[in-house]
C-alpha cells in the first residue's frame, strides 16, 4: 500500500518507491523507472533481474535469462544477475545448484509496501536438499530508497535459520552475496573496460580475497560511466567480510571461504549453527553514475552503514 505522503507524491509527480507484486515477480520501481525485478519461477533459486542503474542501464548480465544478448559471454550459468547462495550448507552446494541438486524455495512474499521515501517486500524461502529435505530456512527483507537522483540505493538483510537442525555454512570460496555484472565492467574480456577498487586500497583483480567494507566496480555501459558498490553492513558476522571478486565480473562478499581466501586450514571458515539458532547479513547496493574516488564512495558506505537496522 502507498501512504497518504506517497500518494501525494504520485500525484505530484514524484513516485518515490513503488512496489508490486504478481504471481511470478515482485516488480521495484524508483521515481516512476524500473530498478529491478525479484524471480523465482525460472531458476533452482530466487534472484534480481535486470538491476537498473542510471539512466535505466542494465548493471547485470542478461545470460542465462536471456540467451542472445551481444557481446556476453555464457560461463557460469549458475550466475544470475543478483542473487543469494553458498556452496556447503550441511555439505549441500547451493551456489551452482543444478536442475536436479539443492533449491532455494521461496515459500512466501510479505509486507509488501511502496512509500515516498522508501519501499520494500519480505521473502521467506527453505533451502531444500535433493529429496525435498528442509536443510535451513531464511527470511529476506528488500528495501529500496528514493531522493538519490540519477543513483540508485537498496539494501538486503537476510536472516539465515537453523530451523530444522544444525547448520554448517562451510568453508568455500564458491558463495555468497552475489553479482555478476554487465560485460563492460569486467576488468578482463573482449569488451571489458572496467576498474575495481576496495575500501583499504587495493585495486584491480587483487581485491579478490582480502577484506574490506566494500568493493565497487565502474567502467561504461551503454556509452556512459557507471558503477557498482557493493556494501558490508559493520554488525554482519565476520566484518569486514573477503570478497570473492573476480577479473571477469562476478563480485561476490564472502565471509565464509577462509581457507581459499587467507590460506588458512580447511574448516576455518566454517559458521556453525545449532538448531534454532540464526544469523543475519545485511548488504548495500549503490548504482551509481561516473567513477568516483575512493573517498566519496566511503562517505555513501558511511552514511548507508550509520542507519540502524
Amino acid at each position: 500500500m502507498i501512504g497518504a505522503l506517497g500518494a501525494l507524491l504520485v500525484a505530484l509527480g514524484d513516485p518515490g518507491v513503488a512496489v508490486t507484486k504478481t504471481d511470478s515477480i515482485v516488480r521495484v520501481e524508483v521515481g516512476g523507472a524500473l530498478l529491478t525485478e525479484y524471480r523465482w519461477t525460472d531458476a533452482e533459486r530466487p534472484y534480481f533481474w535486470p538491476l537498473l542503474g542510471p539512466g535505466g542501464r542494465e548493471m547485470t548480465r542478461a545470460f542465462p535469462m536471456k540467451a542472445d544478448a551481444p557481446n556476453e559471454e555464457h560461463d557460469h550459468p549458475h550466475h544470475r544477475s543478483l542473487w543469494f547462495a553458498h556452496g556447503s550448507v550441511n555439505g549441500l552446494d547451493f551456489w551452482q545448484g543444478g536442475p536436479s541438486g539443492p533449491r532455494i524455495a521461496l515459500t512466501a512474499i510479505a509486507d509488501v509496501a511502496s512509500g515516498a521515501e522508501s519501499g520494500g517486500f519480505t521473502a521467506r524461502h527453505e533451502w531444500r536438499a535433493p529429496d525435498g529435505r528442509v536443510v535451513m530456512t531464511d527470511e529476506r527483507v528488500f528495501r529500496a530508497f528514493a531522493g538519490a537522483g540519477p543513483d540508485r540505493l537498496f539494501e538486503w538483510a537476510i536472516t539465515l535459520r537453523a530451523s530444522h537442525g544444525d547448520v554448517v555454512l562451510g568453508d568455500t570460496k564458491e558463495g555468497t552475496m552475489a553479482l555478476r555484472l554487465a560485460e563492460t565492467l569486467r576488468l578482463v574480456g573482449p569488451v571489458a573496460a572496467g576498474r575495481a577498487v576496495n575500501a583499504r586500497g587495493v585495486s584491480g583483480a587483487d581485491v579478490w580475497g582480502k577484506r574490506a567494507e566494500w568493493v565497487d566496480y565502474s567502467g561504461p555501459v551503454g556509452g556512459a560511466p557507471v558503477g557498482v558498490a557493493l556494501f558490508d553492513y559493520p554488525s554482519n558476522p565476520r566484518h569486514p567480510t573477503t570478497w570473492h571478486a573476480r577479473d571477469y565480473g562476478l563480485v561476490a562478499a564472502n565471509p565464509f571461504g577462509l581457507h581459499d581466501f587467507e590460506k588458512s586450514p580447511p574448516g576455518t571458515g566454517d559458521m556453525k549453527m545449532k538448531a534454532g539458532e540464526e544469523a543475519r547479513f545485511v548488504y548495500g547496493f549503490w548504482l551509481h553514475e561516473g567513477a568516483p574516488d575512493a573517498a566519496r564512495i566511503d562517505s555513501a558506505y558511511r552514511a548507508w552503514a550509520a542507519k540502524a537496522r
